[in-house]
């Protein structure tokens, strides 16, 4: 029995359509193509860059400002050159930070300083201003509390400590030093 071209004819004809469709799925397929890494490139920079938080009542209460403050929407980080932060809070002595550079949480309620790190406290009620030097410190400003994991040189008129980690509350005024605390203490002369 010998196949007939009127069989054959449907058969060649979805054979051919296969092959075409085949064909031009090829032609058109999209290759993915490998992601290109993610560039850590700025989307905003600001020169001379101030924010000032105020009270209720119309005063400042917290100014944080630096030479320079670029924006990275990669991670919607925020660095900081030369950043300076204030608070002058209502009942807590005012508090000064400053450093060569920083780093803000995405909220901006957490402020990282590094390099030369310089925390200066005014003198309060029964209190001296002191100074607190660091390569790195990590400002909580809602909570007004500052802490660092690295070595700390504190200063006052007649005292001088150093010590590996500390936890600051300007508002109850406590220090906590957590480690390896060396100090010089003068005494009070009647």
């Amino acid at each position: 029995m010998k196949p007939s071209s009127a069989r054959l004819f449907p058969l060649l004809l979805m054979l051919t359509l296969a092959l075409l469709t085949f064909w031009l799925e090829r032609l058109v397929r999209v290759e993915p193509q490998a992601q290109a890494p993610r560039r850590h490139d700025p989307d905003y920079a600001i020169e001379g860059f101030a924010l000032v938080e105020y009270s209720r009542e119309g005063a400042p209460v917290s100014t944080l400002s630096a030479a320079k403050m670029l924006h990275f929407p990669d991670d919607d980080s925020t660095e900081l050159l030369a950043p300076r932060a204030v608070q002058t809070k209502p009942g807590e002595p005012r508090l000064t930070l400053s450093g060569e550079r920083g780093t803000l949480s995405q909220d901006g309620s957490e402020m990282l300083l590094y390099d030369n790190v310089l925390m200066l406290r005014d003198s309060s009620a029964g209190h001296t201003g002191s100074e607190l030097r660091s390569n790195f410190l990590h400002l909580i400003s809602a909570r007004s509390l500052v802490r660092s994991d690295r070595e700390v040189s504190i200063t006052d008129q007649r005292r001088s400590i150093v010590a590996r980690g500390m936890e600051y509350n300007n508002l109850s005024g406590q220090l906590e030093l957590h480690s390896q605390v060396r100090g010089t203490f003068e005494a009070k002369v009647k």
